[in-house]
């Protein structure tokens, strides 16, 4: 049997794969869309991770596929319709990089609240910006606001609370007597109320007709003033526009994005040179340790999958 790899993975995992596969490690592929059309045309198992669209015309230009790894949680890049459809079994690689993000968002949440850690080009240069840079905040007795209360969120919750930090949530498929709110010491809220409350909100949410532009224009406006906004989960759901006004006019205290609604995000976009703005290019939960973790389970996904289908 053939498995086609068109993004980074895990060189062991694929030595692995390879070791029991006829397995076609090119990377490259997610950047040459005809030549991908042409190698799956015989793959009977596909790897890929956020970029290569798993669409409708790739499905046609597999006949063979019987299987589809996601490097990832993700699944908004691949037909899920259409593989169910065919019988395609959807592998991904949910939680094996639960810690990643989380520790992202922590990261990312501690070097906004402090407010002081750009500042090394000053220092070095003898300008000695304390004055301007005392006023940082604690994250200790302060308020992070979970919006999608999965796996991801709530081991961000946890780590908050290792911090001293107050937690709530807002996840519309988790009822407020759920057991899940209590064995985090989150309190469950709305989805309005908890931007009024929290200090820092932190977005965990798949990217669906209903959650597209969520936090848009007027949701910012709700949020309490000075706050924190980070979004590691899907470009879309955060209207870029309406945070980078929100950001220039001093409303927020600043954000993190590590996800875009155009990826890679074009030079000159309504994020550019916004104020007290963390970018990074879709890499939270990108680390060494994550990287293993996830090829791992989806090379185990897969090799699991193409046994049952020979069976």
């Amino acid at each position: 049997m053939r498995i086609l790899i068109s993004e980074f993975m895990d060189a062991p995992a694929v030595q692995a794969l390879q070791q029991r596969f006829d397995v076609q490690y090119a990377p490259e592929l997610v950047e040459q869309r005809g030549a991908l059309l042409e190698a799956v045309a015989d793959a009977d198992a596909l790897i890929v991770r956020n970029r290569t669209q798993v669409d409708a015309a790739l499905l046609a230009a597999a006949p063979r596929l019987n299987a589809v790894g996601r490097l990832g949680v993700g699944l908004d890049n691949i037909d899920l319709a259409g593989c169910e459809t065919r019988g395609i079994k959807v592998i991904p690689a949910t939680g094996a990089n639960a810690r990643a993000v989380a520790e992202y968002v922590i990261g990312t949440m501690l070097s906004l609240l402090r407010g002081a850690y750009g500042s090394t080009a000053d220092v070095a240069a003898g300008v000695w910006p304390r004055n301007a840079l005392s006023q940082g905040l604690e994250a200790h007795g302060r308020t992070l606001g979970v919006v999608g209360f999965g796996g991801i969120g709530r081991l961000a919750a946890q780590l908050a609370r290792g911090l001293g930090m107050r937690i709530v949530g807002s996840d519309a498929a988790l009822p407020p007597d759920h057991p899940a709110w209590q064995e985090a010491g989150a309190e469950a809220l709305a989805l309005d109320e908890l931007l009024a409350q929290a200090d820092v909100v932190t977005l965990h949410l798949p990217l669906t007709p209903q959650t597209r532009h969520l936090l848009d224009a007027a949701r910012i406006e709700r949020m309490r003033a000075g706050a924190i906004l980070i979004n590691t989960s899907r470009g879309g759901i955060v209207d870029e526009a309406a945070l980078a006004a929100a950001l220039r006019a001093g409303r927020l205290r600043g954000a993190a994005l590590d996800v875009f609604e155009q990826e890679p995000l074009p030079a000159g976009s309504a994020l550019a040179d916004a104020p007290n703005l963390i970018l990074t290019p879709h890499i939270a939960g990108l680390t060494q340790e994550a990287n293993t973790r996830v090829s791992d389970m989806v090379a185990a996904g897969v090799t699991m999958a193409l046994d049952a289908r020979a069976r």
